[in-house]
């Protein structure tokens, strides 16, 4: 049935037929109660796309069908959560069959049954059905509701029951507090069948209790209640006692508009002065009427809280309230009602929240859809209207006021004021696309702008501001008004995108109102550029910026020259963020020279600022200065320990290298002030090669990202510069470096930087207008990476990126750095990236196993990796975390029958240097795993290994104390050979019994039990020494002995023993 909730009304020629199939089931009496939950289940179903109201004739209502219905109901039970569909169809079908015209008195009968007791007369057992459901907390409350509305009203029953009634539901109200769960069910229920019988009730009937009602209801304060739908069903009570109150009639007040027919108007145009006549007639009787009616006092207190309920919190409750507004002040003399919009228009004050604003607008806009907005009231109105199409406050990093434009367009369609310039400017330049839509109505070339500006066209944002908004700027009506509204509304936007997209509009406007823009925009724009407001500032200078380009695409220029002597300490200023005087006849060398000296301002945002600045000076300013232009920005990637945090500052200079170099061009045997040439390609290069080696970190995170991403497409840029040019500026060396880094890049843990380093190295792969020169293993790249998968391959999922890219670790130009990058990969934290890039890693040493020349040469490789980022943690904690799984995978199981193999040793060496003097626990714990590992490789390692594992369970850490422990025990499992079987069986025991956290000399004395039993020599620590370097200066120090004297010099170590 889903389908259907859009358009629910095809259901309507099936709905008898669902029915009568579905309650087939449910008067056959072989049906099991389970199947009989599921027919009704199925028509609460259909009831809720189509509507009870709409659902409910269809039931059978024949007299036959009541005591039936009846019986099925007292067999429920209330409080059963998984019947509730059952009992609120049937409750709904009792409602429909308690219409029939006969009195219920008629179906008691005899009611003294065939076991001597009395029977309930029928009346009594629906009324105490309707009761017992209006206090349950399911959706039967609602039925039982309507229940009432429909049972309560019968002649017969509201003789006798109608005022019982009542007092029983204001005694529940007064007696439940919305406070509490319970109480806010109750009060629910009551004010529900309250509604729906002052609604379906005749008037003269409920007259006599309104008013206790009303003072209840006053009572219960519910507009203090933070439940919303007990706010809306008291407002909805107000409303319907407020009818009650007053006479229903059509106010002959009303503005009446217009036949819709065009025969008929141009009938009503000949007959002008029988209208008058008639007019004259209706205003006396009127008179009359208004004279006659006296409305009740309580009508004061039932529109006071009307509206208060209009600056509600929540959006349902000030609709209710606009529509009962809009309902009573219809039955109003003109003079009440005309009071009535007075208060109303209060609530469009800008101390008022936008809650408010939308409420007022929501009730003018019912008032204009009955009539009730005279013309005398329009030019209060409109202005007001006029303010709420623009309404926008900005709240945090958000905004409030779309649901106020919203309605400001739907009081603009309910009394017919379109023809407001306005309204199509909402349709075009609102940031909201629910708002868009409301504004598109009827206008001026209203066919012409529609045709353009339709229900979907302006559900693109960038297609309303950027093509429709031109196209309707080409009426005269609304240029004026499209640019006014954009100058003074939306450049100062809080929204960045608003500005850029408003900035961009008065460009493409500017050919419809040159003159205009130049006289009047421009010199309105200058001052608004030097301003203290942030948004507005940024929006003046881009809109400064996007009209003089038009306005110079026009040859329009002669007409800003006037202005134009503010224009340099404008631009200054807005890329110092401070006052910076200068004058506007400052020479070319005198401009380009500030420029460079300010990129060494100790304020970042100014470097950023006159970074871009020169990478977006055109080519005859460059021309002479290219050099030091390319200084300047070189000075700026630098990393120094003043300005290690500008990452952004560095980015932004790489940025500005790869745009100046478009700028000025290629030549190779040019000069290097003029062009990029033999003589300075290198140093280009250079600079941007060392971008890619940023990995700053603060509190942001890895900032050196920003950098990297901007040197990756800097290098892209210039190389595909120089290719399309002169290609053989690029020699083998810079393509290689730039190959690999990509390369590197591409296997890191990032996605979004490796996805933008993969991009970037198939475009260099694949270029081919003409290709790169000098990639390196080209055709085992382009197998690897098909060109065909250039724009599918998914570089942000580590499934289908590393198992690529480790194809690269056979290539020996790659090898290192692949190898480098996914080092940080395997030895991550991030478990997607871990798992895919492991198992790719271990993939390929599984193909090598059989090589012993591949295995050997990724070994050196590795340990050059090693070396090279000795105690850089970015690389050694990782590192080791890959080292140690590999070490457990058995990708070096080829030399474990070697006794000393160098790779081992090598290894061992760089793992207890590593570690030397470290107190990162991550380090210590990953090493730990590794020392653990090389015990499979044999030869003197072993007892090496073992020495330095016993070190580590005396370390001052009991956390790696702990671990050593844990590992050693389950290294012992795993190589069982490194022991002797009685010795392994006490080894393990004294690890696993040992409290390793406890004090020192404790763990001590335990370790070195150990030590002797495996007969490894105790590490032992030598007494602090202290000596005198000067007069009054001494200086300590501590060494720890890792072997003893004795134990080294029979290992002919006399060095280390000495």
């Amino acid at each position: 049935m889903d389908k259907y909730q859009e358009q629910p009304h095809l259901l309507d020629h099936h709905l008898e037929g669902m029915m009568n199939s579905l309650l087939e089931i449910v008067w056959d009496s072989a049906s099991p109660p389970p199947l009989v939950h599921l027919a009704f289940k199925f028509l609460y179903i259909i009831t809720k796309v189509r509507g009870y109201k709409r659902f409910l004739p269809l039931f059978p209502h024949e007299v036959r069908d009541l005591q039936p219905v009846l019986d099925m109901l007292a067999k429920q039970n209330p409080r059963d959560p998984e019947t509730w569909e059952t009992r609120y169809m049937l409750l709904l079908w009792l409602s429909m069959i308690c219409l029939i015209p006969f009195d219920l008195a008629r179906f008691d009968g005899n009611l003294v049954s065939l076991e001597g007791q009395a029977r309930q007369p029928t009346m009594d057992r629906i009324l105490d059905i309707a009761k017992c459901y209006l206090v349950v907390s399911d959706k039967a409350r609602d039925a039982a509701a309507v229940l009432v509305s429909k049972f309560i009203v019968r002649p017969d029953v509201k003789q006798s029951r109608m005022a019982d009634f009542l007092e029983w539901v204001l005694s529940m109200l007064s007696k439940s507090s919305s406070q509490t769960m319970e109480g806010t069910v109750i009060v629910n229920g009551m004010l529900q069948a309250l509604a729906q019988l002052f609604k379906h009730g005749k008037r003269e009937d409920c007259l006599p209790y309104a008013a206790t009602v009303l003072e209840c209801l006053d009572s219960c304060k519910l507009s203090e209640s933070n439940q919303m739908v007990l706010r809306k069903l008291g407002m909805k009570l107000v409303q319907r006692l407020g009818l009650t109150f007053v006479k229903p009639k059509v106010a002959k007040w009303r503005y009446q508009r217009g036949c819709r027919s065009l025969a008929a108007n141009l009938q009503a145009q000949g007959a002008a002065v029988q209208n008058q006549k008639r007019e004259v007639a209706a205003a006396e009787a009127e008179a009359d009427d208004d004279e006659e009616y006296d409305i009740p006092a309580e009508i004061e207190n039932v529109v006071e809280q009307l509206l208060v309920g209009l600056k509600d919190k929540d959006t349902i409750v000030r609709w209710s309230a606009a529509k009962g507004i809009g309902r009573i002040t219809g039955r109003l003399p003109k003079e009440l009602a005309d009071d009535v919009i007075g208060s109303l228009l209060d609530c469009f004050s800008f101390q008022e929240t936008d809650n408010a604003w939308h409420g007022g607008c929501l009730a003018l806009a019912e008032l204009g859809r009955r009539g009730l907005l005279l013309p005398s009231r329009i030019p209060d109105v409109v202005p007001v209207m006029l303010k709420a199409l623009t309404y926008d406050e900005k709240r945090g990093a958000c905004s409030v006021g779309s649901n106020v434009r919203d309605a400001a367009c739907y009081v603009c369609w309910a009394f017919d004021a379109s023809t407001s310039p306005a309204l199509v400017i909402a349709a075009v330049f609102d940031r909201d696309v629910n708002c868009r839509r409301a504004a598109s109505g009827t206008f001026p070339h209203g066919i012409d702008i529609l045709t353009a500006a339709d229900y979907f066209a302006v559900g693109n944002r960038v297609n309303c501001y950027l093509t429709i908004s031109v196209y309707i700027a080409g009426f005269p009506e609304y240029t004026q008004p499209m640019i006014d509204h954009l100058v003074n509304m939306k450049i100062n936007h809080w929204d960045s995108v608003i500005r850029e997209l408003s900035t961009k509009a008065l460009h493409n406007i500017t050919p419809q109102a040159p003159e205009y823009m130049a006289n009047v925009v421009l010199p309105r724009l200058l001052p608004l550029s030097v301003g203290s407001d942030l948004h507005t500032r940024h929006g003046a200078i881009l809109a400064c910026a996007e009209i003089t380009h038009a306005l110079c695409k026009l040859l329009k220029l002669f007409m800003f020259l006037a202005v134009a002597g503010g224009w340099q300490w404008l631009i200054n200023d807005s890329l110092r963020h401070l006052t910076l005087v200068s004058s506007a006849a400052r020479q070319h060398i005198k401009l380009v020279t500030q420029y460079v000296s300010e990129l060494q301002n100790s304020e970042e945002m100014i470097r950023c600022g006159f970074s871009r600045a020169l990478g977006a000076l055109p080519r005859f300013l460059l021309k002479g200065r290219l050099q030091q232009v390319l200084e300047g920005l070189k000075k700026v990637t630098i990393i120094s320990p003043e300005d290690v945090s500008f990452a952004e500052a560095r980015r932004d200079a790489l940025i500005a290298i790869a745009k100046v170099c478009q700028t000025v061009g290629v030549k190779g045997d040019g000069s290097q002030q003029e062009f990029v040439c033999r003589d300075n390609v290198d140093q280009i290069y250079a600079t941007l090669l060392t971008g890619v080696t940023d990995y700053t970190t603060d509190s942001r995170g890895d900032v050196g990202g920003w950098v990297r991403e901007a040197a990756m497409t800097s290098l892209m840029e210039v190389t595909l510069l120089l290719v399309q040019n002169e290609a053989e500026l690029i020699n083998a060396s810079i393509c290689k470096q730039i190959m690999c880094w990509l390369a590197q890049q591409s296997a890191e843990k990032i996605d979004k930087f490796r996805a933008h380093a993969g991009s970037v190295f198939l475009t260099l792969l694949h270029f081919d207008h003409p290709p790169v020169p000098h990639i390196p293993h080209r055709e085992e790249l382009e197998r690897i990476f098909p060109r065909w998968q250039k724009e599918t391959l998914n570089w942000n999922a580590a499934s289908e990126a590393f198992p690529r890219i480790t194809q690269l670790l056979g290539l020996p130009a790659y090898q290192y750095h692949v190898l480098l990058g996914l080092s940080v990969s395997v030895g991550g934290l991030t478990e997607t990236t871990l798992r895919y890039s492991a198992q790719s890693l271990f993939d390929h040493m599984k193909k090598i196993q059989s090589d012993p020349s591949a295995l050997g040469s990724f070994c050196e490789t590795l340990l050059k990796v090693f070396e090279d980022n000795l105690r850089n943690d970015r690389v050694s904690v990782p590192l080791l975390t890959m080292l140690d799984q590999m070490l457990a995978n058995g990708c070096f199981d080829m030399f474990t029958e070697q006794e000393n193999h160098p790779f081992p040793v090598k290894l061992f060496t760089l793992c207890k240097e590593e570690i030397k003097r470290s107190k990162d626990i991550r380090k210590l714990r990953s090493s730990i795993g590794v020392f653990c590992g090389l015990i499979q490789f044999q030869g003197d390692m072993r007892e090496k290994v073992f020495f330095q594992l016993f070190l580590l369970l005396c370390h001052p850490f009991p956390i790696i104390r702990k671990t050593t422990a844990s590992q050693v025990y389950e290294m012992l499992l795993t190589y069982s050979d490194v022991v002797e079987p009685a010795i392994m069986e006490q080894a393990t025991a004294i690890l696993s019994d040992t409290n390793w956290e406890a004090e020192l000399p404790v763990v001590r004395e335990r370790r070195n039990c150990l030590c002797d039993l495996m007969k490894v020599p105790r590490p032992q620590l030598v007494a602090k020494v202290r000596w005198e370097c000067a007069p009054g200066a001494a200086f300590f120090m501590e060494v720890s002995l890792r072997m003893l004297a004795a134990s080294c010099r029979t290992r002919g170590m006399a060095g280390a023993a000495a």
